[in-house]
């Protein structure tokens, strides 16, 4: 079956679908994007992604193309005319075509795509039966991250990084020595039995995965504690977890070249993941 994806208003075969080349997302970077995990032919935490992808826009003063209600329409619609029960959807909005220039066009409609791919449930749970690696590199993003804009030239870089040195995901380190995120996750680190993770503000997006773990925790009584941490932390952590809408909760074993706990996926693994389970909103489709 052919992949199917949404461009402009119009379902094109995926394999066939293009942008125009004065877009100012292909030129300038200039939009946004949200990824939503499908688990068991439902999209978790829908609102929670949407609302997040229109408060982007509205930072970046881009005007939506369609309406919540069409969006959500559509999405349904690439995930069901691309058979994904397990998997996840990526939307990107752009502020549309102009000649190119800096300044925002006076007048111009936004540009959207969406498209959709399976991941085999059966891929998470390898991952997390053996946890993954990490390493660490320097923040260089610029210092409105809590946009999720298209500008992911320093995330790329981390991730290659990453690649290089033989791990799935690269921790960013500030000027002052703390962890901010993953280059496309947050980061979490246990100590005794209290699961640390960065405040909000502008360095770090704010996660919706993130955001629904925090719930889960509270809701079963495990301790957490939102506060900045370093790798002098990082030593003392008998656990350590990335969370994102792709990996969902995923124990880390190693950072560099410290191992954590005992090089293993630790105790509290399945009990977070659990928690994290049990608050996800799934919108049934």
């Amino acid at each position: 079956m052919s992949r199917i994806a949404f461009v402009n208003g119009q379902y094109k075969n995926f394999n066939n679908s293009m942008v125009h080349i004065e877009d100012r997302g292909f030129q300038f970077g200039d939009g946004v994007y949200e990824v939503f995990a499908v688990i068991n032919n439902s999209i978790v935490d829908y609102d929670g992604h949407i609302n997040r992808l229109f408060l982007s826009l509205s930072k970046l003063n881009i005007k939506p193309p369609i309406s919540k209600k069409s969006l959500l329409f559509h999405i349904i619609n690439i995930k069901n005319e691309n058979l994904i029960e397990d998997g996840l959807i990526y939307l990107q909005i752009t502020r549309g075509v102009s000649s190119r220039d800096f300044k925002f066009p006076l007048s111009t409609k936004s540009s959207i795509v969406i498209i959709g791919k399976i991941i085999s449930d059966n891929h998470y749970n390898s991952s997390f039966k053996k946890g993954i690696k990490v390493c660490t590199t320097k923040d260089l993003r610029w210092k409105r991250v809590d946009i999720k804009s298209l500008n992911l030239l320093p995330p790329v870089l981390a991730k290659q990084s990453a690649y290089e040195r033989g791990c799935e995901e690269s921790w960013l380190v500030d000027e002052d020595g703390f962890i901010t995120e993953g280059c496309s996750s947050n980061a979490w680190i246990l100590i005794k039995d209290t699961l640390i993770t960065r405040p909000v503000s502008n360095s770090i997006l704010n996660g919706i995965t993130r955001s629904s773990l925090i719930k889960g925790l509270k809701k079963n009584d495990l301790k957490i504690k939102e506060r900045k941490f370093n790798f002098k932390d990082i030593k003392n952590a008998s656990e350590a977890y990335i969370t994102s809408a792709t990996q969902h909760v995923m124990p880390v074993i190693k950072i560099d070249n410290l191992e954590i706990g005992n090089g293993k996926p630790g105790e509290y693994a399945s009990v977070f993941k659990d928690a994290y389970m049990e608050s996800i909103l799934l919108l049934k489709s």
